[in-house]
C-alpha cells in the first residue's frame, strides 16, 4: 500500500509461534538465572506486529509498529513502540494484583535519520526469507539471526 504500512490482506497476519532461531539476543534470554523462557510467539495484525516472550514467571510484550514499506518487497521496516512486563508469579504466588510495568520507547523521526528516512536501510526490518500457510522464517537486521515461526492458532503460552 501507498500509505507506507503492509497491506491490510498479507499472508503474513496470523499468531506465528518461533519454533528455531538463530539470533543471539534471543538466545541469550534463556541464559537468565532468573527465568527460563517459554513460548515465543510473534502476532501480525497490521500495522502492528506484537512480540510475546513468555518468560516462566513473567510473560513479556514488545509492540512494533510497520509504519512504512521499504521498497523492497521482501522487507518488513519496524518502528519498535513499546515494552510491557506483566509478573505472572512472585515467589510461588499468583501474581494477578500486580500491574503490568511498561514504558514507552522513544520516537524517532525517520526522515531526519541520514541515510535512513524510507529507504531499504531502515533502522529496523526484516525480510521473509520463506513464507507459506503454515511456515514462516524470517532473517533480522542487526543484531542478525534467522527465524523459523509455524502458524498458531493462539498465542496464550
Amino acid at each position: 500500500g501507498g500509505d507506507g504500512s503492509i497491506m491490510e490482506d498479507t499472508p503474513l497476519r496470523g499468531n506465528w509461534r518461533m519454533v528455531w532461531t538463530s539470533a543471539q539476543d534471543v538466545l541469550v534470554l534463556a541464559a537468565s538465572p532468573l527465568s527460563t523462557v517459554g513460548a515465543i510467539y510473534q502476532i501480525i495484525d497490521p500495522p502492528v506486529i506484537t512480540n510475546i516472550i513468555d518468560l516462566i514467571h513473567v510473560e513479556g510484550k514488545g509492540k512494533d509498529k510497520v509504519l512504512y514499506e521499504t521498497g523492497k518487497p521482501e522487507r518488513v521496516g519496524l518502528v519498535f513502540e513499546s515494552v510491557a512486563l506483566q509478573p505472572v508469579e512472585v515467589l510461588g504466588f499468583p501474581a494477578d494484583a500486580l500491574p503490568p510495568l511498561g514504558f514507552d520507547l522513544p520516537r524517532v523521526n525517520l526522515e531526519q535519520l541520514p541515510g535512513v528516512g524510507g529507504n531499504s536501510e531502515t533502522p529496523g526490518y526484516f525480510d521473509v526469507t520463506y513464507l507459506d500457510d503454515e511456515l514462516l522464517v524470517i532473517r533480522q537486521n542487526a543484531p542478525g539471526g534467522l527465524f523459523a515461526l509455524v502458524k498458531s492458532d493462539s498465542f496464550d503460552p
